[in-house]
């Protein structure tokens, strides 16, 4: 007989989790002559039809700097850091933005505002 006040946990434990929207949960960004960025993503990917795919590096206007494609589902690695070098971002522009996609949502509601370090 099971235990009635296990039962929800092992409902919950058995239960896939579901694949909402991206989460940007950390990123790191060094300087020189250009930019490398390192952000770590956390979705629930649940392979090739639904994981995250991209991040973008932005100005705070929407512009594009460069996106990081991500080219294969990462079901079994989460969360995940994935790094982005030769990001020329002019030495007036002092934040950018981060924003993350999935293959099936698109963009994520919530975007990274990134404080850059100095530049000459």
């Amino acid at each position: 007989m099971w235990n009635k006040r296990l039962l929800p946990l092992l409902l919950h434990w058995g239960a896939p989790l579901q694949a909402g929207e991206v989460s940007i949960l950390e990123v790191t960004v060094e300087c020189t002559n250009s930019c490398t960025f390192s952000v770590t993503l956390e979705h629930a990917d649940q392979g090739w039809g639904h994981y995250a795919n991209q991040w973008d590096v932005m100005t705070l206007d929407g512009k594009l700097i460069k996106s990081r494609v991500l080219y294969h589902p990462h079901d079994n690695e989460q969360p995940f850091t994935r790094s982005l070098s030769g990001v020329y971002i002019p030495a007036e522009i002092k934040q950018v933005k981060i924003r993350a996609q999935d293959s099936k949502h698109g963009y994520s509601s919530r975007e990274f505002i990134v404080d850059l370090p100095d530049r000459n």
